[in-house]
C-alpha cells in the first residue's frame, strides 16, 4: 500500500474512570488479558508490554474454540505516560492513541491505519468493539 492510499481509522470512547486508572489498565498485561478482544467468544490469554520508546508488545487473540488464533504485536515509537501511545503494528502499519483528562473521565481516542484484507466498517467495527470492551472492564474494575 502506497503512501497516497493509507486510510486511517478512528475509534473512542469516555471512560467513566479517572486517567491513572484508564492508563494502568490498558498498559499493564494483567488487565490487557481481561479486555483485549472484540467479542466474547474470544479471548486474550497471554500479553507482554515492554512500555518505553523501542519496547515490543503482543497480545496473543485466540477465539475460545481454539479454531483461530493470532499475535498483535508492535514496537512503541512514542510514549507520554497518561497522554500518548504511538506505535507501528508488526505488519508496518501506523497507530496513535491519545487519552484525554477531563476531571472523573478520560476519553480515549485511536487512529490507526487501515489493513487492506478486511473492509473499512469491519475494522472500525473490530477496534471499536474493542475499546468498548476496554470501557467496560475498566469501569468495572476500578
Amino acid at each position: 500500500m502506497s503512501e497516497k492510499e493509507k486510510i486511517e481509522i478512528t475509534v473512542s470512547v469516555t471512560v467513566n474512570a479517572p486517567i491513572e486508572k484508564v492508563w494502568e489498565r490498558w498498559t499493564l498485561p494483567e488487565h490487557i488479558t481481561k479486555w483485549d478482544f472484540a467479542s466474547s467468544d474470544w479471548h486474550a490469554p497471554k500479553a507482554e508490554n515492554d512500555l518505553r520508546i523501542g519496547g515490543k508488545f503482543l497480545t496473543r487473540m485466540e477465539a475460545k474454540d481454539a479454531s483461530f488464533g493470532f499475535d498483535f504485536w508492535g514496537t512503541y515509537d512514542d510514549l507520554k505516560t497518561n497522554e500518548l501511545i504511538v506505535y507501528t503494528m508488526g505488519d508496518g502499519r501506523k497507530a496513535k492513541i491519545t487519552f484525554i483528562n477531563e476531571g472523573s473521565k478520560t476519553k480515549v481516542i485511536e487512529i490507526f491505519e487501515a489493513e487492506s484484507e478486511n473492509s473499512i466498517e469491519l475494522q472500525q467495527g473490530g477496534w471499536q468493539a474493542i475499546l468498548n470492551n476496554f470501557k467496560k472492564y475498566t469501569e468495572e474494575n476500578l
